[in-house]
């Protein structure tokens, strides 16, 4: 059969028997467009549009921590404050044997801290062990004299000794001293002071937190859409709202991240107006009133990670032994904590349990465990996204860090369950979470996150701006309490 010819009102089109074949022939082309020339781009070659976005950085919000180990409670003041117990027992660490003291050999100088200053809780009568770097004795004291508020000497009269000196302790040896009773002889009739509790009192202020978002009324009118699957769980078409969207999340990331950074404002800056107070985040609460591990694991082997992890204990023990505690750590800790566990043998396991597991250690030993018991504590181990995120605490590459020169934090072990603490403002003792937010709200006004829409685009009518603007607030603070029982992991 001939090869017929078709004759078409659009020039330069010539079918094609085979279906699918892509010809400059067979599909439309730009030839000339306003003098450009366009001869060789056809249009099925145009590139295939992707409406939705590529998540290349996962799941971008950091928020969740303080959900995880915390609570959310109103408060109607602009300031939070509570006490916390002192120890129960008598025990002083900065002392000294000075026979040049009031009574000679037997002399044991004493300094107290300035918020003890006045208060000597040691008594006449009172029987104490004396601790030295060389051995300890056992005293009785015998007389006290106040050299100042904060300065006392005390007579230490040794049971087994003519006198201190006479000792294994010597003039000028730093002790520790601790009352474990007191003995009185027959018929005596001593004068005995009281030693009236102190309540350690904290305190913590709400900030104000403040975020906007604007659109003028001409790009509001022109659509763009595109597919997208947002990290608060929502999927779906979003027009110029996208940055409203984002701009939220940021926003209640900042919520998180500004009670974990903050720090409270300090009369020696003078750049900072006023009316700003600052608050005490808990990396600063920790610092202040809690325990810092520098360097853990700092030779890079498993097996020596425990000696330090060992010490952690100790200290826990010194303080509430709270029995159940979190660790939200970043990758390097997180593989120091795998390796320690991971290197000790089923045949060494020194001590250490895994009770969670059912006691299995090859269970436990996987290298993305979560929990493992050691001692009497149970720890459960989780990484803590805002210190490995790029545009967080995870900006600085810890890998260039010369340890001791420059401390970055690397994880928080925090304590499970609640705190017990007096209230001052409900006047009784009340049970919290070790961390807990308070956000300022009463009947009328609610300040945990508000958002509202201003100006005249957007189905606002507020004002006489061709703009919507969206207003985020939050009036928030962080309760630590019971920050002896929190370590801070540093570099």
């Amino acid at each position: 059969m001939a090869t017929g010819t078709l004759n078409s009102q659009t020039p330069g089109l010539v079918p094609h028997p085979v279906k699918g074949t892509a010809l400059n022939s067979n599909y439309i082309q730009f030839t000339d467009n306003g003098g450009a020339d366009f001869s060789d781009f056809a249009k099925q070659y145009l590139p295939e549009l992707y409406e939705a976005e590529v998540e290349r950085y996962g799941n971008r919000t950091l928020g969740g921590f303080l959900r995880m180990v915390g609570a959310e409670m109103p408060m109607s003041s602009d300031q939070v404050i509570w006490s916390e117990q002192n120890r129960l027992h008598v025990g002083y660490e900065n002392c000294a044997i000075d026979v040049a003291g009031t009574y000679g050999n037997d002399t044991i100088d004493i300094t107290l801290d300035a918020a003890d200053a006045g208060n000597m809780a040691i008594k006449v009568g009172n029987t104490i062990v004396v601790q030295g770097a060389a051995a300890e004795v056992v005293c009785r004291v015998e007389r006290i004299n106040e050299v100042s508020t904060t300065v006392y000497e005390i007579e230490a009269a040794p049971y087994a000794y003519a006198d201190l000196v006479a000792s294994p302790l010597g003039d000028g040896d730093a002790v520790t001293v601790f009352v474990f009773g007191s003995e009185y002889g027959k018929g005596s009739e001593p004068t005995i002071s009281t030693i009236t509790p102190q309540f350690q009192q904290y305190n913590n202020k709400p900030m104000i937190l403040r975020d906007q978002f604007t659109v003028n009324g001409s790009d509001a009118a022109q659509i763009g859409w595109v597919e997208v699957a947002t990290e608060d769980g929502t999927s779906g078409y979003l027009w110029y709202l996208k940055a409203e969207s984002e701009t939220r999340l940021r926003f209640e990331d900042y919520l998180e991240m500004s009670c974990v950074e903050a720090v409270k404002f300090d009369a020696g800056s003078t750049k900072i107006g006023a009316a700003i107070t600052g608050s005490e985040g808990l990396f600063a609460a920790i610092k202040d009133r809690g325990n810092i591990m520098e360097g853990f694991a700092s030779a890079g082997q498993g097996p020596g990670a425990l000696a330090d992890f060992d010490a952690i204990l100790k200290q826990l023990d010194k303080e509430g032994a709270v029995e159940e505690n979190m660790l939200f750590v970043n990758r390097q800790l997180a593989l120091d904590i795998d390796d320690m566990l991971a290197e000790v043998g089923a045949a060494s396991l020194g001590g250490t349990g895994f009770g969670l597991f059912d006691n299995d250690s090859d269970m436990a030993l996987n290298l993305g465990f979560s929990g493992f018991r050691r001692g009497s504590y149970d720890f459960y181990k989780t990484d803590w996204k805002y210190l490995n995120d790029a545009s967080t605490r995870g900006i600085i590459d810890l890998t260039t860090i010369t340890p001791g020169t420059q401390a970055q934090v690397q994880g928080v072990l925090i304590p499970a369950g609640t705190s017990t603490v007096y209230d001052q403002i409900m006047g009784q003792n009340i049970r919290r979470p070790f961390l807990h937010v308070r956000y300022r709200a009463s009947e009328t006004e609610d300040r945990r996150m508000k958002s509202w829409i201003t100006g005249s685009v957007g189905g606002a009518y507020t004002s006489n701006l061709d703009a919507m603007e969206v207003h985020f607030l939050s009036e928030r603070c962080l309760c630590t309490q019971g920050a002896n029982n929190f370590v801070l992991f540093t570099s």
